[in-house]
Order: C-alpha cells, then sequence, then structure tokens
C-alpha cells in the first residue's frame, strides 16, 4: 500500500470539489472515516450535509443509502425485515438501508426514540439483529447523522446513549462569500457530485484504519487524554460529563490527525485540537449553567485550560 496519508489526502482533495471551502470540516469527516467511527453533522438546511455523505462513498467506491428519518419511520424500516416465502415455505431476510457502507441518517430527530434506537446496536457492535438472527454490518461502515439546530418543533431530542455512540459532531456553517461563488459557479451546468471519480479502494480505507491504530501514543498523552475527560464529569456547570467511550474517541482521532499530518506520533495538540468535537456532544450542562449562558464549548475550554499538558513536567 502507497503511502496512507498519500491515499487520505487524495481522497480530502476529491470531496472538496464537491463541498468547497470546508477544509477542516473534511478533514473531520475524514479522520471519522479513517477511525472507523460514525459522524453527527448538526446543521441548517442546505449547506452541503448529505452531498458530503454522497462524496465520501463515492470517493470511496462504497454502497451508499440515505435514511429519511421522520415520525412514523419503523425500526424494521432501518434494519430489514423477514418476510415468509410461499414458494420455499422459509422467511426471507430483506436488509434494510442500515446494511450499507456509508448511512446518511437524515434529520435522525425526527423518528421516535424507537426507531431511533435501531441503530445502537449497528453503530457500537457492527451488526443488527432481526427475529432473533444477527447479521454483520458490511466493512468499512460509517454513519453520517444530521439535525437542525434551529427547527425543534415536532422533534425527538437524541438519548445520551446514541449521542455517546457517535465518535465526532461538527459543524458545517455557511460558506464564505468567495466560496459560495464558487459553488455556483461550479453547478451552473451539473451537480459536482456526477462527475467526481472514486480514487480509492475499500480495501485501502480498511488497511488505512489499520495504520491509524500504529501510530504510537506516549503514556503521558493517555494520560492527558484521561485526565481532559476526568476534568469534564468534575466541572460545576456539568451534570453529566464524557463517558469513557469519549476518552477513547479522543484518542483515536489524534492517531488519525497524526496520520494526516504525516506523523507517527501523536502530540498534545492534536488532543486539544480534536477535543471539542469528541467530548462536546457526550457533555451535559446542568441547568443552572444553562439558565447562565454557559455553553459546552465554555466547559472544554476550561478543561483544557485546567489540565497540565504533558512535556511541562518530568517523566516518572
Amino acid at each position: 500500500m502507497e503511502d496512507p496519508r498519500i491515499v487520505a489526502e487524495r481522497i480530502i482533495n476529491n470531496i472538496e470539489k464537491v463541498v468547497i471551502g470546508k477544509d477542516r470540516e473534511l478533514r473531520l469527516a475524514v479522520t471519522a472515516l479513517l477511525c472507523g467511527g460514525h459522524m453527527l453533522i448538526e446543521d441548517v438546511p442546505g449547506v452541503g450535509k448529505t452531498m458530503l455523505a454522497r462524496a465520501i462513498a463515492v470517493s470511496t467506491g462504497c454502497s451508499f443509502r440515505r435514511i429519511q428519518f421522520t415520525p412514523d419511520l419503523l425500526p424494521s424500516d432501518v434494519t430489514g425485515v423477514s418476510i415468509y416465502n410461499q414458494k420455499s415455505g422459509d422467511f426471507e431476510f430483506r436488509p434494510g438501508p442500515i446494511l450499507s457502507q456509508v448511512v446518511l441518517a437524515d434529520e435522525i430527530n425526527r423518528a421516535t426514540p424507537k426507531t431511533q434506537s435501531a441503530l445502537l446496536e449497528a453503530m457500537e457492535e457492527r451488526q443488527i439483529t432481526v427475529d432473533g438472527v444477527t447479521h454483520r454490518c458490511p466493512q468499512p461502515f460509517l454513519v453520517m447523522a444530521t439535525q437542525n439546530p434551529i427547527e425543534y418543533e415536532g422533534t425527538f431530542p437524541l438519548p445520551e446513549a446514541q449521542l455517546d455512540r457517535f465518535l465526532i459532531r461538527i459543524h458545517l456553517g455557511y460558506p464564505s462569500r468567495t466560496d459560495e461563488i464558487l459553488v455556483l459557479d461550479a453547478q451552473q451546468t451539473q451537480h459536482p457530485v456526477d462527475t467526481i471519480a472514486q480514487v480509492t479502494e475499500e480495501t485501502e480505507i480498511l488497511q488505512l484504519q489499520r495504520a491509524v491504530k500504529e501510530i504510537y501514543v506516549d503514556p503521558l498523552i493517555k494520560q492527558y487524554i484521561v485526565e481532559l475527560a476526568t476534568a469534564t464529569r468534575e466541572h460545576e456547570a456539568v451534570y453529566l460529563g464524557a463517558s469513557p467511550r469519549g476518552s477513547l474517541a479522543l484518542f483515536r482521532t489524534s492517531q488519525a490527525r497524526a496520520l494526516l499530518d504525516g506523523r507517527d506520533f501523536v502530540t498534545p495538540d492534536d488532543v486539544k485540537e480534536l477535543a471539542l468535537v469528541t467530548l462536546g456532544h457526550r457533555v451535559i450542562l446542568s441547568p443552572g449553567a444553562k439558565v447562565k449562558g454557559s455553553t459546552v464549548a465554555d466547559v472544554v475550554g476550561a478543561c483544557l485550560a485546567r489540565v497540565p499538558v504533558p512535556g511541562a513536567r518530568a517523566r516518572a
């Protein structure tokens, strides 16, 4: 396999033809892919959330399915259903859209908690169970969920157990004026997502995921990650802090960031850069903190300021 960084950069450059002017967000999306994790995109309509998912699928040669979450969506609409075949006399399983490699769960908070829970097993165990039979999800497997942060009427907030299963949460945001003009130019005759080509194979993605796990993380960096997660649990404005799964998310994404930067080791800057996107959605503020106007970003920033950075003290 060629240099993992070159393969990753090729994917990012290909996606940039579709989602223009969002280099940091695209790198975070590819980071989630390299870690084998899932991503929650919280943003207003029309900023390219669906196109980002489609571009990732096309660039990597992965299968892609989109699920539009609505209040009347059933769990079987997500996982699939067993149907009786009169000719054979047996039940046949017809897989749902969750058994794809890149799954876009559009407006996930519009479905009922019962339907949302249909994703839990797939996102964590990479499998689904229908009528007592287990079916493995294809590899690589990436769930990209979107939700509108403005319109809450008729929505069901994601439970903490589901939020915790997302590796990162990102916000695309509006493009700059210059980038928006480039978007108009790019779509004057046809949409760029219809013209981009596949730039890597599924097997290369799996090799990239294995390469990420080989990135060296010093014991002091591991201690720094755990202390940051612990600080969120002990912060006075927090009702519920980051879980151990959050520590693992920060650990793994730091390895992926190091790989994207061409390094074979993680630095404290990697951890600090990814702390908010990996821990932020796992932190629940107390009612008093919300009344005072505190935000999750404030809490994570305070934790970063409180926890000493590795290297400022001698090794034990």
